[in-house]
């Protein structure tokens, strides 16, 4: 197995008197694709946001290809690319408007603008401004600029909101390339089908803990060749839905 390129051991985050989430501990290894699935609430946009060094944890340790964010901050988010689940662009700027800035930001030439856009398949719409696209559209821009630095770390939370069929086959295919080349990816869904898809291994969240973890396989070992969703349902103790249907019945 290789090498952890992140390692969360015991995190915590309280807001507003709340806990968010519950004493969660994982690794990463370097060179996989890892997907934290659960509903909303779950707590998978906190620990990505933690992970990312956006957000501190309560208590807790994280660490990126062994740094600490508060020892090296500068050294510790040049591994990272993050894509948030939404973000509001500047009025009136264009996709490679905005993608030169972020490359400027990074020190990026700006052929590698042209390169990004080609990737998401927004290269003719380079022009266009994007405060004028979809949500999908806006989607592979953030994507976009998450791919600019070549990160060791792809974070993505819920990168495949607003994404149409042919776009959804695209992103997997994409994350699965980069894999390859031996980046390493942390993505959020509520998609089990795309985790199923895209995941070496999932880890199962709910109400801030971590209810299941491994890969696909493993669950398909321990519950039968079940849909992922399903194998959700019975890490929560919930069984599937038809059973929930016979037993109320």
């Amino acid at each position: 197995m290789a090498e952890p390129l992140v390692t969360v051991s015991g995190l915590n985050k309280i807001i507003k008197g709340q806990t968010i989430v519950h004493e969660v501990s994982f690794q990463v290894p370097a060179g996989s694709i890892v997907g934290l699935c659960g509903g909303n609430g779950a707590g998978k946009s906190t620990i990505l946001r933690m992970v990312a060094g956006i957000l501190q944890p309560t208590s807790g340790d994280i660490r990126v290809g062994g740094l600490r964010w508060k020892e090296d901050r500068k050294q510790f988010a040049g591994q990272i690319g993050y894509m948030p689940d939404d973000f509001q662009f500047p009025a009136g700027l264009t996709a490679e408007e905005i993608l030169s800035f972020w490359a400027s930001l990074r020190r990026e030439p700006e052929s590698r603008v042209r390169e990004v856009l080609e990737m998401v398949g927004l290269d003719d719409k380079r022009h266009k401004r994007v405060n004028s696209f979809s949500k999908g559209m806006r989607q592979r821009v953030l994507f976009a600029q998450a791919m600019l630095s070549s990160p060791s770390l792809i974070l993505m939370d819920e990168p495949t909101n607003g994404l149409d069929p042919y776009w959804m086959q695209e992103f997997v295919a994409i994350l699965k390339s980069v894999k390859l080349e031996g980046q390493t990816v942390l993505f959020s869904t509520h998609q089990l089908d795309i985790a199923e898809e895209l995941a070496d291994e999932v880890i199962f969240l709910n109400n801030g803990r971590i209810c299941g973890e491994g890969t696909v396989e493993y669950f398909r070992a321990l519950y039968g060749p079940l849909p992922l969703h399903r194998a959700f349902q019975q890490s929560l103790g919930l069984g599937s839905w038809e059973e929930r249907r016979d037993d109320e019945g």
